[in-house]
């Protein structure tokens, strides 16, 4: 997210952008060029109501962590403010001692979704992206919820784009921190799958155009300092790149 300049939506093709003909929640088309793709700053992909996350849906986490497998999705919000895109710092919060990384596989949502069937869950996604569900862990065991640490300005990096083809059931998740490789794991190890996901938060709250959802982070999460460089890759999208400030 960026303030006072402006941001127009486009289309890559290969290492060119092309302005977006149309709605981004219509189709894909490409109109005038922009130029090539290492040219453009890149901002989070799309601007939600809201971010909504799973915690605890990966079962080799649950196992990591010695937890129970979860009867339900659990959920927590993300305000749109926490969004930056590929390239941003993440900024350490003075009241914070731990902030960590947490990589995940985003859906972003195309039509308006309200008590949707499984089974009809696809209809109402646009794509998908990477994000990184940055927390500050201390504070989160402090307050015994989740808000306040996960909802820092910049502690949601978005990007580098929404893949609009891909099938979620099995791709590569992971994070690299200082070129080190601290998370690894794939979809296929989602206790609640991407389906299901959209249809249980459809059936508490509407998902509008825009809206985001973080499904989950594998095993091996943990703490950034300032000065870190951290990658989110997720198989079939690409790398979304911040460092610490």
């Amino acid at each position: 997210m960026a303030w006072g300049v402006e941001a127009k939506f486009g289309v890559v093709q290969g290492d060119r952008v092309f302005a977006l003909k149309g709605s981004v929640f219509d189709r894909f088309e490409p109109g005038d060029e922009l130029g090539p793709l290492q040219e453009q700053k890149l901002l989070a992909p799309m601007l939600p109501s809201k971010v909504v996350a799973l915690g605890l849906n990966y079962a080799n986490h649950a196992r990591e962590m010695n937890l129970p497998i979860p009867a339900e999705p659990i959920l927590f919000l993300k305000p749109f403010t926490s969004l930056v895109g590929p390239g941003d710092k993440i900024l350490y919060p003075e009241m914070s001692k731990r902030v960590d990384y947490e990589a995940e596989l985003a859906v972003v949502i195309k039509l308006p979704a309200r008590q949707v069937p499984v089974e009809r869950a696809h209809e109402f996604i646009l794509g998908y992206t990477c994000l990184n569900d940055v927390t500050a862990r201390d504070l989160q065991a402090k307050d015994g919820q989740w808000t306040r640490a996960k909802s820092f300005d910049t502690f949601c990096p978005v990007g580098p784009w929404i893949e609009t083809e891909l099938d979620p059931g099995n791709l590569r998740v992971r994070a690299l921190l200082n070129d080190q490789v601290v998370q690894d794991s794939t979809t296929s190890q989602l206790i609640f799958k991407v389906p299901e996901i959209v249809s249980f938060v459809s059936r508490v709250m509407t998902l509008l155009p825009g809206d985001i959802i973080a499904t989950g982070t594998p095993p091996g999460v943990g703490p950034m300092q300032k000065g870190d460089r951290i990658v989110i890759e997720v198989e079939g999208i690409g790398r979304l790149e911040n460092t610490v400030a």
